[in-house]
């Protein structure tokens, strides 16, 4: 991606240099039109579940941008000879979690292919002026996670049948949740009388797991004149769902969380007390996952009072610093 060459359209207000969560395009001095696509194979059993997951985690880059969601057009692959009704459960389960987010499904497409694919391209609206990045952490900042992790890590547990029910159903609930509400709740936040842009940054954490997207918030905007910073998280402050440091000590260790830490070991550093389940897991790929809100030290406790009372569980897990390496530092 580095080497495509960046739009030099000036209603880009947001495009792809920084791997945020989407694209953002100015229709007007008041108005902006938010952009993005996610969809992937199933991770549970249960087709009308798969299509709320598969909703919420499009529908999901469109909040941590802080737009609102409006309309989407499914992405379908499924095999000649699969059952229909399996189809259809799946669409169905989609179309319900998009009619719970006010957003339209006005089409899509569909392809045959040999392993089942579903989700969506949603489009939002936000105003140009209430846009938030994954990049904009200052030093002092408060570290704050709307979700707990370790979905990817459940979900192998799952396809080797070593899952508890409990576990998968915790798991299920954290990926069918909107993250609506964490979002409609630092609009609240912000519009309090003198607490404008105490947002620095926010993103979700989904596939690059929760370093890997602390990475992305960490690495500023040289272009626009956002300078990098450092992250220390407390691992002990970190929400985990129930059953996956069980499971990641057993070894239950999905491939994309390889990957995740064969990216971004390099920059990355573990107090010697931090157990290596806990490790894995800052690596592991999620689904659906929470929001990743960078905030002003001051407002913090604030946020996290107003994201409690529009009932997104949010806990802080860290501080920004000034940028020294490690980059990320775990404690």
């Amino acid at each position: 991606m580095r080497r495509l060459p960046r739009p030099v359209d000036p209603n880009v207000l947001v495009g792809f240099h920084t791997n945020d969560d989407a694209g953002v395009y100015l229709l007007s001095d008041e108005l902006a039109l938010v952009q993005t696509v996610d969809f992937f194979t199933p991770i549970v059993d249960d087709p009308h579940t798969f299509g709320q997951i598969a909703a919420a985690n499009a529908l999901s880059d469109i909040y941590a941008m802080g737009g609102r969601p409006v309309s989407a057009l499914s992405i379908v692959g499924y095999p000649d000879k699969g059952d229909p009704a399996i189809l259809e459960a799946i669409l169905r389960g989609g179309m319900a979690k998009m009619e719970e987010a006010r957003c339209s499904v006005v089409g899509g497409h569909s392809i045959r292919n040999d392993d089942i694919q579903f989700g969506y391209a949603v489009s939002g609206v936000i105003s140009p002026k209430s846009i938030w990045r994954n990049v904009g952490a200052r030093p002092g900042d408060a570290l704050l996670l709307t979700k707990a992790i370790g979905t990817g890590i459940l979900a192998t547990a799952l396809k080797k049948n070593e899952l508890a029910q409990d576990a998968l159903d915790a798991s299920v609930a954290s990926m069918t949740q909107l993250n609506r509400a964490a979002a409609e709740a630092l609009h609240q936040l912000e519009s309090q009388p003198g607490a404008s842009r105490v947002v620095h940054a926010v993103t979700d954490v989904t596939g690059f797991g929760l370093l890997g997207h602390a990475r992305e918030m960490a690495l500023g905007d040289a272009a626009a004149g956002i300078e990098s910073v450092s992250f220390e998280i407390d691992h002990t402050a970190v929400p985990y769902l129930p059953g996956a440091v069980e499971a990641a000590d057993l070894g239950h260790l999905p491939g994309g969380l390889k990957n995740n830490r064969d990216f971004v070991r390099s920059c990355v550093g573990f107090d010697a007390a931090v157990p290596q389940p806990y490790r894995d897991l800052a690596f592991d790929p999620q689904t659906s996952g929470g929001l990743l809100i960078a905030v002003a030290a001051e407002a913090a406790e604030a946020a996290l009072a107003v994201l409690s009372a529009f009932g997104a569980r949010a806990q802080r897990i860290g501080t920004v610093t000034e940028k020294r390496s490690p980059m990320l530092l775990v404690r």
